[in-house]
């Protein structure tokens, strides 16, 4: 049984390091069963909604636009959240944050079970991004605040199979509640529970001591800046190329960009003289963590525009139902399975991160190169091989990439790198899902223009149009359903050249072993007029002692 050592809060002075307690394995495992019961909630509320969604939009009628913005709203909303509970998790009691996310969570997840039409149940989805963006950034400082970065990579497994489970089980439970009498609003109803549940154990498992500090101050502005700059360039590649809309290349899109570029602009201005910014910029700059960020922008495009449109292909260009398409996606989430878990107990056995972040990157470009081959006539064991490819390289990568940023900053600063990865994770998944449901919208229009004509059916703009293909005769419907298994291969297309962007970036990260303290260790200052002795680098970094003349 390894013990860990963790920072007591009473004794933290740059001068000073904290003094340092004993946590087993065990107690990690308590603290670890109501976070992870947490995360688990979250995370199934977004997979149990994928495989539900064709239904939703058809029930609320609908358009492929708003079948993307219902994930977008609630990815930009964890986005743009994100670094501000990991700015608050550095200032305040990270377990009080995370309870408060939980209940931030259960309410928009109460709203959305209630909507009427496509506007409520947005806004209560983007609810359900706030919550969702406070346990993505808590749970992971917690654990990077409680366990070294060596012995993280074994927890790290552990959460990559609760994400894998809830990926596995989200879509099957979402078809099966989809299919049963209960109807699609209890896909938002059922997380509720879980959420409570998971308020217990947190209250009963986790004990964080209060951290209190001075003159705290929260960059609003910054915060806010950012957010409107990504919501205008969403709204732009959401709508631009459809005819109901505007051009590619017109008015409106100049607009909306130079929009969007200048309200970002104002946010690295506001940032860099903020006291206390929500995106560090010295941390977000350091080589490790700008290539992190890199990285987890393309996986995040990757992994939330497959986990998004593939359900909608088994759905809606294969014909299968909510529940045969959750279980279709099965080979997926086992691959994510096998390569977090097995990666984190390698990297934690070895001591070396690496070459599974940089094997994971290549499994990545390979699965998308071969998922962009697919079409409405791919045989199902094919597309399964193909996503379980995808399944591992997100697995060795996704937690591997925060772990190689925590091991490079100071405990005080776990919050704040911690966020800002999964901020631009998420924030490239909110891109990813609005770019591709764009491209997927276009393709499908132009493919089902032509099959129409070819039957002498007038030709609508069908991308656009509602997902309902009960009302519709045969022919159309089989035309429709070819369009979209068709258009599907070109969106994975896009997907492996963000996968080679983050090939490239993990390629070029720094290999330094992880340190077995929780937190950087400082020189101690000896009071010597002659000379000092300066300290060995921390355990994995063999380098000998040395001595400086002052």
């Amino acid at each position: 049984m390894p013990n860990v050592t963790a920072a007591s809060p009473s004794h933290a002075s740059p001068s000073h390091p904290p003094a340092e307690a004993q946590i087993t394995h065990r107690e990690i495992l308590e603290a670890l069963a109501g976070l992870l019961a947490a995360l688990f909630t979250a995370l199934l509320s977004t997979t149990i909604v994928a495989n539900a969604l064709p239904t939703i939009i058809a029930d609320l009628d609908g358009s492929q636009t708003a079948y993307a913005w219902v994930i977008t709203t609630a990815l930009l909303a964890n986005a743009a959240s994100t670094p501000i509970w990991g700015k608050l998790a550095d200032l305040f009691n990270k377990k009080l944050l995370v309870q408060l996310s939980i209940v931030i969570f259960v309410v928009g997840s109460m709203i959305a079970g209630l909507a009427h039409n496509v506007p409520l149940l947005l806004a209560a989805r983007v609810i359900q991004g706030i919550g969702m963006g406070g346990l993505t950034a808590l749970v992971v400082a917690i654990i990077g605040s409680i366990v070294s970065p060596r012995e993280r990579g074994r927890y790290s497994g552990y959460m990559g199979a609760v994400m894998a489970v809830s990926m596995s089980g989200g879509p099957i439970l979402g078809g099966v509640i989809v299919d049963s009498p209960l109807g699609w609003r209890w896909c938002f109803f059922v997380c509720v529970p879980l959420a409570v549940v998971a308020l217990v154990l947190l209250q009963r498992t986790l004990h964080i001591a209060t951290v209190r500090k001075q003159n705290v101050s929260i960059d609003w502005l910054g915060a806010l800046l950012l957010t409107a700059g990504v919501s205008v360039l969403l709204i732009w590649v959401s709508f631009a190329g459809k005819a109901d809309y505007y051009a590619w290349a017109s008015k409106e899109t100049a607009i909306l960009v130079a929009v969007g570029v200048v309200l970002l602009a104002l946010t690295v201005l506001v940032e860099s003289r903020a006291k206390d910014p929500v995106i560090p910029l010295k941390i977000v700059t350091e080589r490790t963590t700008g290539l992190a960020i890199i990285a987890s922008i393309a996986v995040g495009v990757g992994m939330f525009g497959a986990t998004t449109f593939l359900g909608q292909y088994f759905q809606t260009a294969r014909a299968f139902s909510p529940t045969a398409a959750g279980v279709l996606t099965i080979p997926m989430v086992a691959g994510m399975l096998v390569g977090s878990v097995a990666s984190g107990q390698l990297i934690t056995r070895f001591g070396k991160w690496k070459p599974f972040v940089v094997g994971g990157s290549i499994l990545l470009v390979v699965g998308f190169a071969l998922l962009s081959t697919i079409d409405h006539a791919t045989h199902l064991w094919l597309v399964g091989i193909f996503i379980a490819i995808i399944g591992l390289g997100m697995g060795s990568m996704m937690q591997n990439l925060v772990l190689a940023v925590q091991n490079t900053v100071r405990l005080q600063h776990i919050g704040a790198a911690s966020s800002s990865v999964a901020f631009f994770r998420t924030f490239g998944g909110a891109i990813g899902v609005s770019v591709l449901g764009s491209v997927l919208a276009s393709r499908v229009a132009d493919l089902s223009a032509q099959g129409l004509s070819a039957l002498g059916v007038p030709a609508g703009s069908s991308g656009g149009g509602s997902l309902d293909l009960s009302a519709l005769p045969a022919p159309v419907v089989e035309v429709i359903r070819a369009s979209y298994g068709d258009a599907t291969g070109r969106i994975f297309l896009i997907a492996t050249f963000c996968g080679i962007v983050a090939a490239i970036a993990v390629a070029l990260l720094p290999n330094r072993p992880l340190r077995r303290t929780l937190d950087i260790e400082q020189p101690t200052p000896v009071e010597h007029t002659a000379e000092r002795s300066v300290p060995a680098p921390d355990a994995g970094e063999a380098a000998p002692a040395r001595t400086e003349q002052r």
